[in-house]
Order: structure tokens, then C-alpha cells, then sequence
């Protein structure tokens, strides 16, 4: 819209005038002729015009206009995809913080699969005398704050949920499943950030400016055009309404501007020189963003080796604690206190591997790759 608009300034501009005055003095001849009587204007008098002006030249001024407002134009829209960009992070967050509650109902209810297996064999125990029925009741509390948890998580799904359809616009169902989505990296590509292409366009754009500037003193040639009607014409020594046109040609040359274009210009390297300074300050703190991805990422995987270890520990553990409770020998305290030390290692291993998963990603945010 605003590139039509300064197209329009090669379009003929046409305008209506209409005025009436009164003069408190007219031209009079300041001689007399013999036998000649010249009757000087009217003090009223009245015009009704039609101005039609057609630039023919203008240095190039319109076409640098037109391209410092496309310029503008492109800058603008990448501004835009930048604000969007910015969110994908928090997108990130929301989206594995959803997956890893993903992985913890699904423990919590491997857990409950477990106890409830247990709590009928402990059962049985009580009803043959070979287990206190105390180990029942210990067992169905467990159930109990198992049940709690399902209820803490779900509401946390949903709330995050929510958050996520707000932040990307559309709805999302509480009842979603999340997949574990495959995230690859490459350490040695560049970055890809659209905050790079911003500054590129910001640079083109002041250059689209000095141009503008540049033109903003060319000289002017126009084709005009009047037609009107009035009293006097253009013959003032008539006293009637007449009608009557002119037409011409003329030029506007601005020839001193009070250093305003130097002054302007000067602004504009500067602005120049404050993208530059801005550009090499995203890109060091890009860089270093990714310096602690890549160190999460190391760290993380190194950990997850670690888990899996624990848990094959804590499977033997518990093996070995399940047949005791059966048999007396320990309280279902104790076991229960190994089922939980089992979750927890689980736990860790599933937390560690969305976290994995969400520093991939958000090194590929901080990159601009693509996940």
C-alpha cells in the first residue's frame, strides 16, 4: 500500500481551486487618451480553477523512494519472523516438559502395576498366617499416594498444555501423546539465524536511505496545466467572465539544503556502524550458547550410562527384596523403600534422557537448524 502511494507521485496530480476577492485598489492607466475610455478592473473579482501537474524528471527520486520503502518493507517482515523465532524456545520447554510427564506416568504406573502384584501376594500371606497383616496396610497407603501423584501429573499436563496452544495458536487436546521426536546435530555447521538475515536487511536498508538522500535534492521538471473561469480572465482589461487556460513547463532545483543531506547521511553511518557492533555482539553470544549446549549435551549422555547401571542394580535389589517380603524376612517398608529407589533410578534415566533431548533441541534453536 505504501509503495502505491509513492507511485503516485508520477501520476498526474490534479487539483480544484475556486476564489473570490476584493481589492481595494486596481490597475488604472496612469495616462488619458483622446476619444479612448479604458475601463480599469472590478474590485470584486472571481476565479475558478482546474491545476493538473505531471512530473516529467525527478533525478530518480521516486524510484529511490520506492526502493527505501521496499527495503523498509523486508526489514519489517524479518522482524516479525524474529519475534516468532525467539519463541521457539519456550515452545521447547513446554513441548519436553509435557514428554518427560509423558515418561513419569508411565513409571508411576508401571510402579502401581507392581505394588498392586505385590499387595495380592502379600495377601495371601496375611490370610495363611505367614505375614503380618500390618504389611497390607503399608502397601495400599503406597497405592494410595500413588494415586495422588497420577492426579498431580495430569494437572500438570494440562496446564502446560494449555501454555502451548496459547503460545503456538492452535488447540491441543489434554488427551495428547507426545512422541520422543529424533533430534540430530552437526557441531561444525554455521549459524543459521534469521537475526543474521535482520541485520543484512537493516544494512540494505540505510543503504536504500543514503540513496533516497542522495536524490533528495535533484532538480524537479514538470508539465503543468490550467483551465479556469473567471472575472477577469486573463485579459485584466476586461471586465467579464471568461475562460481560459495556460500551460507550461518548469523546474525546481533545491540548490542549498543547510547541510541537512550531509547531516542525515552522517546519522545514517552511524546507525551503520551500531548494526555492525550489534551483529558481532549476537554472534559471540550465540556462539557461547552453544559452547554450553554442546557441554550439556556431553554431560547428559555421559549420566545416562550412568543410570542404566543404577537401575540394573536396583532390579536385582528389589528381585532379591520382593522375595523376602514374601517371606517374611524384612517389613513392606523396606520394600517399598527399594520399589521407590527403583522409580527414582528410573525416573532419573527417563528425566535425563528428555533433558538430552531438550538441549538437542535447543541447540538446534540456538543454531537455526531445524530439529
Amino acid at each position: 500500500m505504501e509503495k502505491e502511494i509513492i507511485k503516485t507521485g508520477k501520476l498526474p496530480q490534479i487539483d480544484f481551486e475556486s476564489k473570490a476577492t476584493y481589492q481595494s485598489e486596481v490597475i488604472e492607466l496612469p495616462i488619458s487618451l483622446p476619444d479612448v475610455n479604458i475601463t480599469p478592473p472590478n474590485n470584486d473579482q472571481y476565479q475558478l480553477n482546474l491545476n493538473v501537474n505531471q512530473l516529467i524528471y525527478d533525478g530518480g527520486h521516486t524510484n529511490a523512494a520506492l526502493e527505501e520503502k521496499t527495503a523498509s518493507l523486508k526489514t519489517q517482515q524479518k522482524q516479525v519472523e524474529v519475534n516468532l523465532y525467539q519463541l521457539k524456545e519456550r515452545v521447547n520447554q513446554l513441548y519436553f516438559s509435557i514428554l518427560l510427564l509423558q515418561e513419569k506416568k508411565a513409571l508411576l504406573l508401571a510402579k502401581k502395576n507392581e505394588l498392586a502384584s505385590t499387595l495380592k501376594e502379600v495377601n495371601a500371606g496375611v490370610k495363611f498366617g505367614t505375614l503380618l497383616p500390618n504389611s497390607e496396610s503399608v502397601l495400599e497407603a503406597e497405592l494410595l499416594k500413588v494415586d495422588q501423584q497420577f492426579i498431580e501429573l495430569d494437572k500438570d499436563k494440562f496446564s502446560y498444555i494449555k501454555s502451548l496452544s496459547q503460545l503456538i495458536g492452535e488447540n491441543i487436546s489434554s488427551e495428547i501423546t507426545l512422541d520422543n521426536p529424533e533430534i540430530s546435530l552437526d557441531f561444525n555447521t554455521e549459524i543459521n539465524r534469521p537475526e543474521l538475515d535482520l541485520f543484512k536487511l537493516k544494512k540494505s536498508q540505510i543503504k536504500a536511505s543514503e540513496k533516497l538522500i542522495s536524490k533528495k535534492n535533484s532538480p524537479k521538471l514538470l508539465g503543468f496545466a490550467t483551465g479556469g473561469y473567471g472575472n477577469p480572465g486573463l485579459n485584466m482589461l476586461d471586465n467579464s467572465f471568461q475562460a481560459y487556460y495556460l500551460a507550461g513547463i518548469k523546474l525546481k532545483w533545491n540548490v542549498f539544503d543547510w547541510n541537512s543531506n550531509k547531516k542525515q547521511l552522517k546519522s545514517l553511518q552511524v546507525n551503520k556502524e551500531i548494526i555492525d557492533t550489534e551483529q558481532e555482539v549476537f554472534e559471540l553470544n550465540t556462539s557461547i550458547e552453544l559452547t554450553k549446549h554442546e557441554s550439556e549435551i556431553i554431560k547428559i549422555s555421559e549420566i545416562i550410562e550412568s543410570d542404566k547401571e543404577i537401575i540394573s542394580l536396583r532390579k536385582k535389589i528389589l528381585k532379591t527384596s520382593a522375595s523376602q517380603l514374601k517371606n517374611g524376612v524384612i517389613t513392606a517398608s523396606a520394600y517399598i523403600t527399594e520399589l521407590t529407589n527403583l522409580y527414582e533410578a528410573e525416573n532419573n534415566l527417563k528425566a535425563h534422557y528428555t533433558q538430552l533431548l531438550y538441549s538437542k533441541a535447543n541447540y538446534n534453536t540456538t543454531k537455526g537448524t531445524k530439529n
